[in-house]
């Protein structure tokens, strides 16, 4: 009868109590495991919370706490009478902007992680100079709306598949952005689509003109093109031949040279690769809309779709396809 009962015991044992031991201990080491990456992604991403900043005027380099950094960079990218959410947008954008960059292009300013010149970078200004050049009545509230900004979003970047994006803004796209293949060439990035914008048409100041003459479009194009030639007498000297998607010029016939859009901006000083050119006169004349490569997030149209009721993820989803905002 004790051999029975013992029997009995030995069963009810391995059938019940010693599987739920081993499921116990593999939700701890589950749950261990989700605590020790965890711990691996935030030591991975918090060296970057000090970035070396080259400062191109001198040369010299400037190591900053990133969300320091970031209220430099927000200052400076865009106006700060600009909607709380499309400033935020901004410093998320740039926050992210940093980041990919560190990690990308490790060795591109040597001993620096990345530099103040917007052309090659992302523009920065320090708190002094800003202020210096904001009125008197308006300093206060200006640099508290950085701040709120940057603070606000502490901490939060746009990844892709798990990355950081490569997250590239401008000022204004004229209504609708461009895909970096374009304006760069390459394969591009997935979450980087032509996108329409409404309200940018508002921001009047986006709309220019470049009237240039017979002999300084010659010899602007023959800085690039030695055989350039114009025959003034045809009926279409100037041509636009092909538009990309998005309503930019592709390519242009200047004379009997054939220009891709952005390289006939870049030639003739033109804001964007979004313009018409018609003859007038002695003169040609370039109609441009936008400003900037006009690639991901438009600064204006951040500000319109705030305008409208959007809020800061919004906007970026909007500008950024497929993307999640996470805290890193």
């Amino acid at each position: 009868m004790r051999k029975i009962v013992i029997y009995f015991f030995s069963i009810i044992i391995f059938t019940f109590v010693i599987p739920i031991i081993f499921t116990k201990t593999n939700q701890i080491e589950q749950v261990s495991n989700i605590e020790e990456n965890n711990e691996e992604a935030q030591y991975e991403y918090s060296k970057y919370n000090t970035i070396k900043l080259l400062h191109n005027s001198t040369g010299e380099i400037e190591e900053l706490n990133l969300d320091e950094y970031l209220l430099g960079v927000v200052s400076a990218e865009m106006p700060a009478s600009y909607d709380i959410e499309a400033l935020k947008a901004q410093a998320v954008v740039a926050r992210t902007y940093t980041i990919y960059t560190i990690m990308h292009n490790g060795t591109k300013h040597e001993r620096a992680d990345i530099c103040d010149n917007s052309n090659c970078c992302q523009a920065w200004i320090s708190k002094e100079d800003r202020l210096n050049r904001w009125e008197e009545s308006e300093k206060e509230t200006n640099w508290a709306k950085i701040e709120e900004a940057v603070n606000d979003t502490k901490g939060k970047i746009v990844t892709y598949s798990g990355e950081p994006i490569n997250a590239f803004f401008h000022s204004n796209s004229g209504g609708t952005t461009e895909v970096p293949i374009n304006v760069w060439g390459g394969s591009g990035y997935p979450y980087l689509q032509v996108v329409a914008t409404s309200g940018e048409e508002n921001y009047s100041q986006y709309l220019s003109t470049v009237e240039l003459t017979k002999e300084e479009v010659l010899s602007k194009l023959k800085e690039k093109h030695d055989e350039a030639e114009i025959d003034w007498t045809v009926d279409e000297p100037i041509k636009i031949l092909e538009y990309t998607d998005s309503g930019r010029v592709r390519t242009i016939r200047v004379g009997n040279i054939n220009l891709s859009g952005v390289e006939a901006r870049s030639i003739f000083g033109l804001k964007s690769a979004n313009f018409g050119a018609e003859m007038d006169g002695e003169k040609v004349v370039f109609s441009v809309k936008g400003y900037g490569h006009g690639v991901g997030l438009s600064q204006t149209g951040s500000d319109s779709l705030a305008k409208q009721g959007k809020n800061y993820e919004e906007i970026i989803k909007h500008f950024y396809q497929g993307v999640e905002i996470i805290n890193y």
